[in-house]
């Protein structure tokens, strides 16, 4: 990876800083385009480290109720590849600068052609890409490509996966591991899974690239929890939930937001 791909300048400068990193994801078109465009610049004012930009697909294997939801609105609303790929290209024009990762399944990719995806991503302003359902084993055969194209490739661990797989997937994924918190789909969770500590800790012994944990992820004192052991966190179902109200909802989840950031951020 070159220093011009911005997730590896932006997790170089994080560890320099020992600083926590904050990923958001929201799903592209949900409630609609506009939301979507005016939210990626307020969460990047508001200290988001990176964006994972969801792209609404039909069957979302590790997705709960609200991400499904946002995905069916997403659909309804005709949102297309071509839609995720201008936007970028228009905030980038705008001076975008935050990391921004192309979270999709599959099947829209093979659907589109996968190299030709990898050039659109690339030429628009996307700095990486994470699909839930490709193991390594299957993206080994694309690596050669996201890496001529300067992508990062994130892949996930679940608490399920052994020493001998973390170590593998840790060394196939650039950037950083995302780590899967809990056993079954995204969605809100009250509490962190009681293995979590000790799962992470067998992680970072295996790893020196940053671990950021996804799924569940609510509320501040989870943040904190959370924080003690990872580099980061990733929230998603939380901050698409906030916003079902349309454009008029972005104030209150982007102050949603602000207040997780400053609880990871504390020392």
């Amino acid at each position: 990876m070159s220093m011009k791909n911005r997730l590896v300048q932006k997790i170089n400068e994080a560890k320099k800083k020992k600083a926590k990193l904050f990923c958001a994801y929201i799903t592209l078109g949900f409630p609609n385009l506009s939301t979507t465009e005016a939210m990626i610049p307020a969460l990047e004012k508001a200290g988001t480290d990176i964006i994972e930009l969801g792209f609404p697909f039909s069957d979302p294997l590790a997705d709960g109720p609200t991400i499904q939801f946002a995905s069916e609105q997403a659909i309804k609303n005709g949102v297309r590849l071509k839609d995720a790929f201008r936007l970028i290209k228009k905030l980038r024009r705008k001076g975008l600068k935050i990391p921004v990762l192309f979270f999709s399944y599959l099947n829209p990719l093979m659907h589109y052609g996968v190299s030709r995806a990898i050039r659109q991503l690339k030429q628009n302003g996307f700095d990486g890409l994470i699909i839930p359902d490709l193991p390594p084993e299957e993206g080994r055969m694309w690596e050669p490509w996201f890496k001529a194209s300067d992508l990062s490739v994130v892949y996930l661990i679940a608490p399920t996966t052994n020493n001998s797989r973390i170590s593998e997937i840790a060394k196939r994924s650039n950037g950083f591991v995302y780590y899967v918190s809990l056993r079954g789909v995204t969605g809100m969770r009250n509490s962190v899974p009681p293995d979590l500590v000790q799962k992470l800790k067998e992680i970072k012994k295996i790893t020196d690239k940053p671990v950021l944990v996804g799924f569940g992820v609510s509320h501040e004192k989870q943040v904190q929890s959370i924080a003690r052991v990872a580099d980061g966190i990733i929230v998603g179902s939380a901050i698409v939930d906030r916003l079902r109200n349309g454009r008029r909802a972005i104030k209150p989840t982007i102050s949603f937001v602000s207040r997780l950031i400053a609880s990871l951020k504390k020392r």
